[in-house]
């Protein structure tokens, strides 16, 4: 009887702890999501735990409940934000050759900017005032992953597979691009007259940009 007794109270933890978990994941990502508009209108300055909480139709109490301060929520956003980027960012491997990979790089990049434009936003934000939160991750992982990218596209240079040109440059150049539609959404979506972005937009974008830079880099 007390065998039983302690199975059913250990079943019934592990559904409150269950129900606990997907109440703080929820809350945690309503928040995240109300804090990252915030940061995008008001800056990091500008932004308070107050304003956050009234986006997020929360309490105050609940978003310090989950997170300390301010300071503690912008590093959260970042930190989701570097996750879609890195996801995001899609990637170069010598063995698809320059075409493939310059396809699925820039798929990869135009994606990210019409389906999580304020992840770009964010991120654009943080490195115009300075990085002063990213500065580590630009010191390390993105020199490193340029550095690596560039001599890929260099060995494709040496073997006449494209054009001799700066390899840096030319990532530089599909990440302006690409990133162009989130971070000046509001720009273009007032050029071109519109509300939002049509669904077609995405795949015509990567179309064209695909087209573009291949011929640019010589690729057939």
């Amino acid at each position: 009887m007390i065998k039983r007794t302690n199975k059913m109270t250990i079943m019934f933890d592990k559904k409150v702890d269950k129900k606990q978990g997907s109440i703080r994941i929820k809350s945690e990502m309503k928040i995240l999501a109300a804090a990252s508009d915030e940061f995008i209108l008001q800056g990091y300055k500008g932004a308070t735990v107050q304003s956050i909480a009234d986006r997020a139709e929360l309490p105050k109490a609940n978003v310090l409940y989950y997170f300390k301060n301010k300071e503690n929520i912008y590093h959260a956003v970042l930190e989701k934000t570097l996750d879609m980027w890195d996801q995001g960012i899609g990637d170069i491997v010598y063995e698809d050759g320059p075409r493939l990979a310059i396809e699925k790089f820039i798929a990869a990049k135009v994606k990210m900017s019409f389906q999580h434009p304020n992840a770009s936003k964010i991120y654009a934000m943080e490195i115009i005032q300075g990085a002063l939160h990213l500065k580590e991750f630009s010191r390390t992982y993105l020199r490193k992953w340029v550095k690596e990218k560039a001599k890929i596209f260099q060995q494709w240079i040496d073997e006449g597979k494209m054009e001799d040109i700066d390899p840096v440059k030319l990532i530089f150049l599909i990440w302006s691009t690409t990133q162009h539609y989130a971070d000046f959404e509001t720009q273009i979506l007032s050029v071109m007259n519109r509300a939002d972005y049509e669904e077609e937009d995405q795949e015509q974008v990567t179309q064209f940009l695909t087209e573009f830079v291949l011929r640019g880099t010589g690729i057939k």
